[in-house]
């Protein structure tokens, strides 16, 4: 690999950090903003993350439990980033090592300086450096963009208007769309109000998949304990706040039903593999998970999440002192909107969604953010009306949505369609000025190295180790499919996004797929490309 010409990696990497407390939006608020905080602690990401684990078969998807069969599915189910990838094929040593440490919180590869000190790559230098790289066949089929982050100018690309399956970077499309029509501000909130019959309550379901059940002290994300603004919602909050606001009253036997009324359609994804997500509905704890504390590729989740989701809460109102006469059940109609409220806890803040649900490919919380999209757009809050909502925003935002084709807001459906032109179109957007809202798009991307799903790739071994906190990137896989969309600075000190998208045959495995990809975005950052 070329020798940076100006400065050290670690140089390059500090002059171009931005701190994350950029402006996430200002004003205003959708599905019950709380911008004052009170959201309640709860359960949140580990190093497990909740997308992206490949097996070592290329034909296992993003969650594979190292067993070939039908219920291997893509990115998706678990709560742990990739998995340590196998020897890549061309390259010396193993598996790359454990992560060293992660860089400081809060900042991100967002900004360089533009200026004549730094200028941009031409589609001669990247073409000369990248094309032996791009013709490895451990690729398969492979398409490039890269561009300016500066104004979004295509330097360079292969194929780059040709649509692929892109797998979880689909999440780049939603988070994009998402924070462009709600307020980063925005917080889910979590209801229970008094019943349209007497002696009932109604457990309202928000949208918010990351509410928990686990006890504050048990909650982690990313591995790490949350902070005051990561930390989840507390169903047992709920539960405490309810029954006070019931004894006050002087009850303390009540009926107990939920509203889904939130969502339209089927809440089933065309993926049945319940592990990789389970049923898209507004109300759930813990993401459906059986078992939230799980360091499994695949957990099991609940049948019926918003089932479980109410029973759970009805234990934990006998425990205050509040009996729930009989088994909870659906609600026979949705809330009044003028229903007394007992009590209600709120999601993090929408940018900070974004940016766990980027980080760890987090399918269920992708599902849960579409469908606010939709509900922002008036559109149905389901699969196609989220998939509309997403792609119309697109639109206005001058996106070419040309080739784009979304089925769901994860990535897991097979048939959707983006090119690499968009992806880079969709990290440009997010680094530009014009845009702050999107900031959490680039925060929210895994670091090379170091963070989400990309911990445990750019090891020693890997050929791409010496761009290990240089890059920031967005992964995706399914079966024979592999993507990598997000941003470097190459070795002048300019920010460039880039997108690789591969389509190989079962005979290559996904963890010599990705670590060839490495390898390209390993090189974006060795040069100058002039």
């Amino acid at each position: 690999m070329a020798r940076r010409r100006r400065g050290t990696a670690a140089g390059l990497f500090g002059a171009a950090l931005l701190v994350a407390t950029t402006a996430l939006g200002a004003g205003g608020a959708y599905a019950q903003p709380s911008p004052t905080g009170g959201h309640s602690t709860g359960q949140g990401e580990d190093d497990n993350g909740q997308g992206d684990q490949g097996g070592r078969d290329g034909r296992k998807g993003d969650h594979g439990k190292g067993k070939p069969g039908p219920s291997q599915s893509p990115d998706g189910p678990g709560r742990r980033a990739e998995p340590p990838t196998g020897t890549p094929t061309g390259t010396p040593g193993g598996g790359s090592p454990a992560a060293p440490p992660a860089p400081a919180t809060g900042a991100v590869l967002a900004t360089a300086e533009n200026g004549p000190e730094a200028a941009a790559p031409t589609a001669q230098g990247l073409r000369q450096v990248l094309a032996p790289y791009i013709a490895d066949k451990n690729l398969g089929t492979v398409t490039v963009a890269v561009a300016d982050a500066a104004g979004g100018q295509l330097l360079y690309g292969s194929g780059e208007n040709v649509p692929g399956t892109p797998a979880s970077t689909t999440k780049l499309a939603t988070s994009v769309a998402a924070l462009s029509l709600i307020p980063g501000d925005t917080r889910l909130t979590t209801r229970v109000v008094r019943g349209a019959n007497p002696g009932t309550i109604t457990l309202v379901g928000g949208g918010d998949p990351t509410l928990t059940a686990l006890p504050a002290d048990q909650v982690q994300i990313g591995g790490q304990p949350a902070d005051a603004d990561t930390a989840p919602a507390s169903l047992e909050e709920l539960a405490r706040q309810t029954a006070a606001a019931l004894k006050a009253a002087g009850t303390t036997t009540v009926k107990l039903d939920y509203d889904l009324s939130l969502y339209t359609g089927d809440p089933h994804h065309q993926n049945p593999d319940n592990h990789n997500i389970a049923l898209v509905v507004p109300l759930m704890a813990d993401e459906g998970m059986i078992d939230p504390k799980s360091r499994e590729d695949a957990p099991e989740r609940f049948a019926d999440p918003a089932d479980a989701a109410a029973t759970t809460f009805a234990t934990m109102l006998a425990a205050q002192g509040v009996t729930v006469d009989g088994k909870a059940k659906p609600a026979a109609a949705p809330a009044a909107a003028d229903a007394p409220v007992l009590g209600k806890v709120d999601s993090p803040t929408v940018a900070r969604l974004v940016e766990r649900l980027l980080t760890t490919s987090d399918n269920q919380l992708a599902e849960a953010v579409a469908r606010q999209v939709a509900l922002a757009a008036h559109q149905p809050a389901g699969f196609e009306g989220a998939a509309t909502a997403v792609t119309r925003e697109l639109t206005k935002l001058g996106v070419p949505t040309t080739g784009v084709v979304l089925n769901d807001g994860s990535g897991l459906h097979k048939g959707n369609q983006i090119p690499p032109a968009v992806l880079v179109r969709l990290l440009a957007l997010a680094a530009s000025d014009q845009h702050p809202a999107l900031r959490p798009v680039l925060t929210g991307l895994p670091v090379a190295g170091f963070t989400g799903t990309l911990s445990k790739r750019y090891g020693s071994g890997s050929g791409a180790a010496d761009a290990a906190g240089l890059i920031r990137a967005k992964t995706g896989t399914l079966s024979g499919v592999n993507t990598l969309a997000g941003t470097v600075v190459d070795a002048d000190g300019r920010l460039l996004t880039f997108a690789v998208m591969t389509r190989t045959p079962d005979t290559i495995a996904a963890d010599t797929a990705r670590a060839a990809m490495d390898r390209i975005a390993a090189h974006l950052a060795s040069c100058g490309c002039r």
